[in-house]
């Protein structure tokens, strides 16, 4: 198929609708601006939805040991382990499941076409450049499974002018080796971006129960990456660029099979191309090619392979924002994605496709903004599904703002849901969960130094997908979900103070019971200071109870977890950190796991004490 020129423009830049506003490649290194929430690069005080961002200098300041740690340091975002590294993760955005929110990479979904799970626990930190994460739906601008929020990770970019490299080594409790190398070129035109990473650990014993064979032992895990961003500007109007991440690598884990050792392989890997235009003044229009694989199999020792499910995906999406004048913005879309599904179980069917067309208006004036948007999906299974949100913004006065907000949204049901072979429950007549939720924000600048920004929400989630009592899959439960954010940023002369809170009730609407594996409470609080070369930081974690169980039966205790962080830059290319994590040794665990017939119960076993020591070496070139 041949592609004009025109049409190929035409599909080319979301977000440039000022001339002022940065690319996408220098907006992934601000902090105050925002490219998931509109899918354009604009500021974060514009925006109607409740944000957190982490860029490159956030991760090396908090030094990190995942993803998952990074991202529960939002308010409202809960990440449940089943025991150390590399474990399978349930993400838990305001409450809604993991299958209700959206992960990205680089624009790319990473999900399970089977479970609808996102495996970021498998994503290396390393590789990361920015994450993204938005809190409340945005099914108008995502379609499917945006329920509970949306996160987007971005893979490392090169800054403007920069030639740089960096090599890093760590070393640290339980044999964990961290190693990561990379490459950042750019010059007026063009910009290269080339990262590997490795690490490995003896990790923890998951299980506390004593089988005997493989179960008693350490459960290690294994992390290899590779990325790649390349962009070049054409001319003034058109850019080009392309980015691939994969992942792979092997988890070990408890089942005791005949006394075989069980792995868990896994391959997470995304490929997009983008062509960027700003055809006129006024319109800006962006294409974004994109394919995704997600792969994991489940073997015994290395002479057995009992399960393995391969998602295959494909996307286009066509986004164009036209200024029609100096406050009104238009946003107009199409999105189209196919799911193939790849395992040795017998699927009815094994793939799927969704089209979507997308419209959304915003005005920004002096004394309010609006934003009003629809979206309509059209879905192999389940046919046609309509989503809307709209906005007000009402600016008190120039550092403080008042949002109030209403959007639906929904989830499809998954492969497994309606797909899985005869005996596992699966149901084609299942429709999609939909959501309805209103909430008000208010995001204050207190002062130069403190800012401040509160979210009162409520969701409310019909025809929730679940299995009855012969195991089968029904369109039964009502949830609904109260809760509270907040979020401060806090700078005091050379102390940096960032505070999470977030107080929720999520309860299913039919029994009254607390949706489990959700904690109603959660605090995370960062403090850092700069003494010349030196940096010290601390964090702490502080999560309340849980039920383990949908009936409230089985109570999971809350915990405090303390850490110590800090660094020297011995030079200006050389850089020593070491950090310790849960300092106190606390012992705690989110979430069980059953064991015979009748069942018995036993908490999944969480990482103690760890230390990490590392090195890290940036030459400039």
């Amino acid at each position: 198929m041949k592609v004009s020129p025109l049409a190929l423009a035409i599909a080319l830049a979301p977000g440039l609708s000022l001339a002022d506003t940065p690319s996408r490649d220098d907006a992934l290194k601000l902090s105050d601006t925002l490219i998931t929430a509109n899918r354009e690069v604009e500021s974060r005080t514009a925006t109607t939805v409740a944000s957190t961002v982490f860029t490159r200098a956030d991760i090396e300041r908090l030094q990190p040991t995942s993803v998952l740690d990074l991202l529960q340091r939002a308010p409202g975002v809960q990440v449940i382990q089943s025991g150390g590294r590399g474990s399978l993760t349930s993400l838990f955005i305001r409450g809604t499941k993991t299958a209700q929110n959206v992960v990205l990479v680089d624009g790319q979904r990473i999900a399970d076409a089977s479970s609808g799970t996102p495996f970021v626990e498998w994503l290396s930190i390393d590789q990361i450049e920015r994450v993204e994460i938005l809190r409340g739906p945005r099914s108008t601008l995502y379609g499917a499974d945006a329920i509970g929020g949306v996160i987007q990770i971005f893979t490392r970019r090169a800054a403007a002018g920069e030639r740089s490299a960096h090599v890093r080594l760590g070393y640290g409790s339980r044999k964990t080796w961290e190693r990561s190398i990379g490459l950042s070129l750019a010059d007026a035109d063009t910009r290269l971006n080339l990262s590997a990473s490795s690490s490995d650990t003896q990790g923890i014993d998951r299980s506390t129960h004593a089988n005997a064979g493989a179960d008693q032992d350490h459960d290690a895990f294994r992390n290899n990456g590779l990325s790649l961003n390349l962009s070049h500007r054409v001319n003034e109007q058109l850019d080009l660029g392309l980015s691939l991440l994969e992942q792979r690598g092997e988890a070990e884990f408890d089942n005791d099979f005949g006394g075989a050792t069980p792995y868990q392989d896994f391959q997470i890997s995304s490929q997009a191309l983008y062509a960027d235009a700003q055809l006129n003044e006024r319109w800006n229009s962006r294409l974004e090619l994109g394919h995704s694989e997600n792969r994991y199999q489940t073997r015994y020792d290395d002479n057995h392979s009992s399960r393995h499910n391969y998602t295959y995906r494909d996307s286009l999406s066509w986004l164009n924002t036209l200024e029609l004048n100096e406050r009104h913005f238009l946003l107009v879309g199409a999105d189209w994605l196919e799911d193939r599904l790849h395992s040795n179980n017998d699927y009815s069917k094994d793939s799927r496709w969704n089209r979507g067309l997308l419209l959304q208006h915003r005005y920004q004036g002096e004394r309010f903004s609006t934003e009003l948007g629809a979206r309509n999906d059209r879905n192999q299974q389940f046919g046609s599904h309509d989503t809307f949100n709209a906005a007000l913004t009402w600016h008190l006065d120039g550092d403080n703002d008042l949002v109030l907000s209403y959007a639906t949204g929904f989830r499809a049901p998954s492969f497994q849901d309606i797909y899985a072979p005869p005996g596992w429950g699966a149901n084609p007549d299942l429709e999609p969960e939909e959501s309805k939720s209103i909430e008000l924000q208010w995001r204050s600048q207190l002062a130069a130094d403190t800012r401040l920004e509160m979210s009162l929400y409520r969701t409310k989630i019909d025809n929730a997908i679940v299995s009855d009592s012969n195991w089968t899959m029904q369109n039964l439960d009502r949830a609904r979900i109260n809760g509270f954010e907040a979020a401060l940023q806090q700078r005091l002369g050379d102390w940096q103070a960032s505070l999470g809170l977030s107080l929720i009730d999520p309860r299913d609407a039919d029994t009254g019971h607390t949706l489990n594996r959700r904690a109603r409470r959660t605090l995370s609080l960062d403090l850092d200071r700069q003494f010349g070369a030196f940096a010290l930081g601390a964090s702490w974690q502080a999560v309340s109870s849980s039920y383990d169980d949908v009936d409230n039966q089985r109570e999971l205790a809350g915990y405090g977890l303390l850490g110590l962080r800090g660094s020297w830059q011995a030079s200006d290319e050389v850089q020593l950190a070491l950090k310790l994590d849960n300092l106190l040794d606390k012992d705690y665990a989110r979430a069980q796991y059953s064991v015979g017939w009748p069942s018995t119960y036993h908490d999944y076993r969480e990482e103690g004490r760890t230390a990490l020591f590392s090195v890290t070496w940036t030459p400039q070139l």
